[in-house]
C-alpha cells in the first residue's frame, strides 16, 4: 500500500508509534464529565491501568510508581464517539478525495476516540486504514466502516457505484460485510425496494443502516426498518408537494417545502413520533448546515484553525463558496431553516429519541474533523441542549448506537481509558472543547496540539 508510506514517515510525535500504554496514570485535581448527562464533579482523582479506566474519585490512590498529571483547571470527559465522520473532502465536481493521512489525526486531535464512517468512497482504503490503527502503526481513532454508499440511479456522484435492483443490494452488502465493513448508509436515490433488501440482508448479519434519503421520505423508511437517519428532517421529501414514490425531489424544491413548515404542527410532530415509537436514531449534523447560512460560521478561532489545516487550494474553495452563500443572506432559505432545524433536534431528543451527532465534511467545505467536531457540539448547545446533554449525545449515545457501551462512552471502572482532557470547564463553556491538551485512547496518551501540527495544510490533498 503506497499510501502507507508517508503516512508512517510523518509521524511527528512518539505516541503515534506506541502501542502499549504505560502500567499506570494518574490524572489528579481533574474535573469529571462522565458523559452520563449528570453533574461534573472537581477535584477528582482518575487511575489509569493497562488502558482501562481502574479508579476515579475524590479519594482514589495513586500508586507507587505511577506516572502522575496534575490537572488542576482541566476537565477530562469520555472520548467523543461520533456518527457521521467520512475519510473524505470535497474536491468539487461532486468528487472528493480521501484523507487517510490527515483526517485520522485530526479525528484524534479534537478527542474522537470512536467513529462510524457514514458512506465510504473508497473503502478499501478505510478498511486497510482501520487496520493501520488497530494494529497501533498509525494514530487515529476506532473506526466502525460503512461498506460504500448504498445508492440508487442515477448516482449522485462519479464515485458511487448505482444499484439496479435489490438481487444487487443484497449481493453488495454481503460482499462488502464479508471484507470488513460492519455498518451500512443507503443514499439518495435507492428505491424501497432496493432499502428493503439492503435493511433484510444487514439485519441478517447483526448490522445496522443508517439513511441520508431523498427517495423515499422518513416515515416509509422507519416502517421499513432502518435504524437510523442522517440530517434531520430539513431532508425529509415526505412533505414536497407531488412527492413520488422512489423518486428524489430537486433538493432545493425540498429545502424550500420544509422552510414552511412549523416544526411544532400536527404533521411534523407526527414524524418525529413514528421515528420514536420505531426506534429510528437520528443523526444531527448541524456543523455542515450551518455552512449553508449566510454569514456563518462565525471566523472565530476555530474557524481559523480549520483554514489552517487545509492546502492552499481548499481554502480558496471555501471561502470562495463562503461568499457566494453570504450574498443570499436574507433571501436564502437556511435563514430560517437552520433554526427549525436545531428546534426538531431538541423535540426529538426531548421526547425520547437516540439523538447521535457528526460533523460530516462535505457541501462546500470548511467542515473538518477536530474543529467541525467542536463545532456540532456548540451547535447542539445552542439549539437547547445544555453543554452536559450536548457531551452525552456525543459519548454516551453514540456508544449506545454502535453496541460499545459496555466499554467506550462513559467514564467508569472498567473501560478503556478513551478520554478527552481539555483545559477550562465545557460544563460550563462547551467552547473548551476547543482547548485540547490530551486524548487517551486504550490508554495511550496523545499531544493533540502534534497531531494538529502534523496535519497542517494538508486537508484537501491526503
Amino acid at each position: 500500500m503506497r499510501w502507507l508510506l508517508p503516512l508512517l514517515a510523518f509521524s511527528g510525535f512518539a505516541a503515534a508509534a506506541q502501542t502499549t500504554p504505560p502500567a499506570a496514570i494518574v490524572l489528579t485535581h481533574v474535573r469529571v464529565i462522565d458523559g452520563t448527562g449528570g453533574p461534573a464533579r472537581a477535584d477528582q482523582t482518575l487511575l489509569i491501568e493497562n488502558g482501562k479506566i481502574a479508579a476515579v474519585g475524590a479519594d482514589a490512590a495513586v500508586p507507587a510508581g505511577a506516572k502522575v498529571l496534575d490537572l488542576a483547571g482541566d476537565t477530562v470527559l469520555p472520548g467523543l464517539v461520533m456518527l457521521h465522520e467520512h475519510m473524505f473532502y470535497p474536491a468539487g465536481g461532486n468528487t472528493y478525495n480521501e484523507q487517510a493521512y490527515s483526517f485520522p489525526r485530526l479525528y484524534l486531535a479534537g478527542g474522537v476516540t470512536s467513529m462510524r464512517t457514514t458512506g465510504s468512497v473508497e473503502p478499501y482504503a478505510d478498511l486497510n486504514l482501520k487496520a493501520e490503527i488497530d494494529a497501533g502503526r498509525l494514530p487515529g481513532p476506532e473506526i466502525f466502516p460503512t461498506g460504500p454508499y448504498l445508492e440508487g440511479s442515477p448516482s449522485i456522484g462519479p464515485q458511487l457505484h448505482s444499484l439496479k435492483d435489490a438481487a444487487e443490494a443484497r449481493a453488495f452488502v454481503q460482499y462488502w460485510a464479508s471484507v470488513g465493513a460492519d455498518n451500512w448508509k443507503a443514499y439518495m436515490h435507492i428505491t424501497r425496494a432496493e432499502l428493503a433488501a439492503a435493511i433484510a440482508t444487514a439485519h441478517g448479519l447483526h448490522q445496522k443502516i443508517t439513511g441520508h434519503l431523498c427517495s423515499i421520505g422518513f416515515r416509509e423508511a422507519a416502517a421499513m426498518g432502518i435504524d437510523d437517519l442522517e440530517h434531520g428532517f430539513v431532508v425529509d421529501t415526505e412533505f414536497v408537494p407531488g412527492k413520488q414514490p422512489d423518486q428524489c425531489p430537486a433538493q432545493g424544491a425540498t429545502f424550500a417545502a420544509n422552510a414552511q413548515l412549523d416544526i411544532a404542527s400536527p404533521q411534523v410532530q407526527a414524524t418525529l413520533h413514528d421515528l420514536i415509537a420505531h426506534h429510528v436514531a437520528l443523526t444531527s449534523t448541524l456543523a455542515i448546515f450551518e455552512t449553508f447560512v449566510p454569514n456563518r460560521p462565525p471566523m472565530d478561532r476555530n474557524l481559523r484553525n480549520a483554514l489552517a489545516a487545509m492546502v492552499p487550494e481548499a481554502r480558496v474553495q471555501y471561502l470562495e463558496n463562503r461568499a457566494r452563500t453570504a450574498a443570499a443572506a436574507g433571501h436564502s432559505v437556511w435563514d430560517s431553516l437552520f433554526a427549525k432545524e436545531e428546534q426538531f433536534e431538541l423535540d426529538f431528543a426531548r421526547q425520547g429519541g437516540l439523538l447521535l451527532a457528526g460533523l460530516d465534511p462535505t457541501g462546500g467545505g470548511g467542515v473538518i474533523p477536530d474543529y467541525g467536531d467542536h463545532r456540532e457540539l456548540e451547535l447542539l448547545v445552542e439549539a437547547g441542549f445544555t453543554p452536559l446533554e450536548a457531551i452525552q449525545i456525543a459519548t454516551r449515545n453514540g456508544a449506545e448506537y454502535l453496541g460499545i457501551l459496555d466499554r467506550a462512552g462513559t467514564i467508569a471502572v472498567g473501560k478503556q481509558a478513551d478520554l478527552y482532557v481539555v483545559k477550562g470547564d465545557p460544563s460550563q463553556r462547551i467552547a473548551d472543547l476547543e482547548n485540547g491538551v490530551a486524548v487517551f485512547k486504550r490508554g495511550v496518551q496523545y499531544d493533540p496540539a502534534a497531531l494538529v501540527a502534523a496535519a497542517r495544510e494538508s486537508v484537501g490533498m491526503h
